[in-house]
């Protein structure tokens, strides 16, 4: 068995030259593609608009069971010519951008610019055009290839979406791939211990301002930020706290009444992720009530730690086929829709699709050229996991 897995690997290893190649000639319909998904504003749980523009496109290429489910989500199936086994590739719908931002998209020769371009536009407009590809390679998969776009994924969508589906489906998902966008290189399987939280302070209305002479929401919430940053964090597990955003005040001359301080705890150990927030919740309470300022932390999104081990075949297989096309793999935990895989118990990594900068900002920019390795890279995982050879043994 494992000779003839290495024969098979070896053989979508030699054809992923032809594989980028032949993604090429598609590249007018990719691109076009992704600029009319970038366009669209999705900020979580406005989706809507996106995810009919998915399903439009992969209904024209005849896939079955196109359609939408209670959570939003876009989902349509490649049927094998088998059909025993069930591959699941997802990316998520929607974006950190609202309406109120300009989505308007620039292509130059070697690049796109714009808002979500990087996160996550490409990978939703390579899932758009990846039957049109496999027609044209004349790929006939064994397995049904299951097409999702993931409604509610981000921040306080909490992956709601894709855990919606994988808890109410009667398809059994044998494996998974996550496309990430801009991160081509990135070979994730498995997730970190993750908790988004937000931190509230503001100061009661009955509040005796003559007490002190610097006092609002931003002396206070920087009191706050002192005292995490004095956390002693452990090396082993390895544990983080990410400060992401604050908000407070409105002009020069006016006290900030309130302040919001956004923040990530990360561990590899679920314990170390609640000890981390027990820790902060302390911190809320002691400076509450040194300073008399109502605080109160909110959990928005949480993630728990695992995945498969690295010798696993489908992490084995995968590393070699980025390897072949020059691409150094870059082990990075996920905290994404890998997250929901693992939680269900399915064999799953997350890989990216190009190469860029300023993801998850306005200045987002992708690189096009590598678009189409990243394209060979994922067919190639797809057919390894098709042929059967990223099953445990």
């Amino acid at each position: 068995m494992a000779g003839k897995n290495n024969r098979e690997i070896q053989e979508i290893i030699n054809n992923l030259p032809y594989f980028e190649k032949r993604s090429r000639k598609v590249s007018d319909i990719l691109l076009a593609n992704l600029v009319m998904i970038s366009e669209v504003p999705a900020p979580t749980f406005r989706e809507e608009e996106r995810m009919r523009f998915l399903v439009n496109r992969l209904t024209e290429f005849h896939l079955h069971n196109c359609s939408t489910d209670e959570m939003g989500n876009a989902l349509a199936i490649l049927p094998g010519k088998e059909g025993k086994e069930n591959i699941l590739l997802v990316a998520h719908l929607d974006t950190l951008f609202d309406e109120t931002v300009d989505h308007t998209i620039t292509v130059q020769p070697d690049r796109v610019l714009g808002p979500g371009v990087g996160d996550n536009a490409v990978g939703l407009s390579v899932l758009a055009t990846l039957p049109l590809i496999l027609d044209s390679l004349k790929i006939k998969l064994r397995s049904n290839l299951i097409f999702m776009g993931c409604a509610r994924s981000l921040e306080r969508g909490n992956l709601q979406g894709i855990r919606f589906f994988l808890e109410n489906t009667t398809v059994p998902i044998n494996a998974g791939i996550c496309l990430d966008g801009n991160r081509l290189g990135t070979l994730s399987y498995n997730s970190l211990g993750m908790m988004s939280c937000e931190i509230h302070f503001h100061v009661p209305k009955e509040y005796d301002w003559s007490k002190f002479e610097a006092v609002g929401g931003i002396t206070t919430i920087n009191e706050v930020i002192n005292r995490i940053l004095s956390i002693p964090l452990p090396r082993k597990p390895r544990t983080g706290i990410v400060l992401g955003s604050l908000e407070a005040g409105s002009t020069f001359h006016i006290r900030a009444n309130r302040a919001v301080l956004r923040l990530q705890i990360r561990s590899e150990e679920p314990e170390m992720v609640e000890t981390m927030a027990a820790k902060l919740r302390d911190i809320v309470a002691e400076v509450s009530s040194e300073t008399q300022h109502e605080g109160e932390l909110n959990i928005v999104a949480q993630r728990n730690p695992g995945g498969i081990p690295f010798s696993h075949p489908l992490v084995y297989n995968a590393r070699q086929i980025l390897e072949s096309l020059e691409i150094k793999p870059q082990i990075i935990p996920n905290t994404g829709e890998l997250s929901a895989f693992i939680d269900s118990g399915i064999p799953a990594i997350a890989i990216g699709i190009t190469k860029g900068e300023n993801m998850d900002q306005l200045g987002d920019i992708i690189e096009i050229n590598p678009i189409y390795k990243g394209i060979a890279q994922l067919i190639g995982i797809i057919l390894a996991i098709d042929r059967g050879c990223c099953h445990e043994s």
